[in-house]
């Protein structure tokens, strides 16, 4: 059995105390750091709620015009594409008066920022609407994207999406092997 001395508790406690003092101190005399990644935060909140709406009044130009020309995706059963106009031809094959339509949402659960380099990460939850914006979900799952910014801008470089649910028709979609 260990033994230690008489004072150990006491120490260590001080000691604890001490780091955490000390973490909070570098933590908070970071220059402008909570502010510009906050403002990075809310800007790319803000372009995926506006590409939402896009999605959801099917704007081609505008729904593509959150991507870099490079974008990747991994769709919620699998299925990969590289590039914007592939990308964008999934959107293209929709007819947007068919009460079949799923109108696709994506609902921001988190963003960070990187310190050091112009990247993002963003995590959320999404959901396939049948027949419009405030029909019935049918599929959702979680999502994952990296966002870069450009000149400025953030743009989504790549979106990782995984399917974990569904009901009605989207029960009956199927995975890819």
């Amino acid at each position: 059995m260990m033994r230690f001395p008489a004072n150990f508790s006491s120490r260590f406690s001080a000691i604890l105390v001490y780091l955490y003092a000390a973490s909070a101190l570098v933590w908070t005399s970071a220059p402008n750091a909570a502010p510009a990644s906050s403002a990075a935060q809310s800007a790319i909140k803000s372009a995926r709620l506006q590409q939402n709406v896009a999605i959801a009044k099917h704007q081609l130009d505008e729904i593509a015009s959150y991507w870099t020309d490079d974008v990747t995706i991994c769709r919620g059963l699998g299925k990969q594409l590289a590039g914007k106009a592939a990308y964008r031809k999934l959107f293209e094959e929709d007819d947007p008066t068919s009460p079949e339509q799923i109108v696709y949402e994506r609902i921001p659960t988190g963003i960070e920022v990187a310190t050091l380099w112009p990247l993002a990460f963003e995590t959320g939850n999404w959901k396939g609407h049948r027949g419009g914006a405030q029909g019935p979900v049918v599929i959702e799952g979680r999502y994952s994207a990296q966002w870069v910014n450009r000149e400025g801008r953030w743009l989504i470089r790549a979106e990782v999406f995984v399917a974990l649910g569904g009901s009605g028709p989207g029960v009956k979609m199927q995975a890819a092997p």
